[in-house]
C-alpha cells in the first residue's frame, strides 16, 4: 500500500476506514523524520504489511497533529485498530517503527464477555 498523505480531518476518517493504521506525524527540518522516511516507505510496500494503512501528517500544517506534537517531538507515531489508539510515541529508529508494525499486525482484540 502506498503512504497516504492526509490532514487532521482525513486522519479521523481513515482510522475508521481501515482496520489497522499507522500514522506518522512529521515536522519540517526534522532530521529523524527524514532519516525514517525511506524505511517507512519500504515498510508500506512490503507484502507482510499490506493489511496496514500507512498515513503521514505534517504536524506544522494540522492543528490537531500540532497539539499532539506540543508534548512530544517528531517523528511521532500512532497505531490504531478500528479507530482506537493502541500506542503512541516518538520513535527514532527503523527497528522501533518495525516493532510498532509487528505489534499492530499481531494485534487481536480481547473479546468482551
Amino acid at each position: 500500500m502506498k503512504i497516504i498523505d492526509t490532514n487532521d480531518e482525513g486522519l479521523r476518517t481513515l482510522i475508521h476506514d481501515y482496520p489497522k493504521v499507522i500514522a506518522k506525524f512529521t515536522s519540517a527540518n526534522c532530521a529523524v523524520c527524514e532519516l525514517l522516511a525511506p524505511p517507512f516507505e519500504k515498510f508500506a510496500a512490503e507484502p507482510a504489511y499490506q493489511g496496514i494503512a500507512f498515513l503521514r501528517l505534517d504536524s506544522d500544517q494540522n492543528p490537531v497533529a500540532k497539539k499532539m506534537m506540543d508534548e512530544r517531538v517528531a517523528p511521532f507515531f500512532v497505531i490504531y485498530y478500528k479507530g482506537r489508539m493502541l500506542e503512541c510515541d516518538t520513535l527514532k529508529t527503523e527497528e522501533e517503527v518495525k516493532g510498532y508494525l509487528v505489534q499492530l499486525l499481531n494485534y487481536t482484540p480481547t473479546p468482551v464477555v
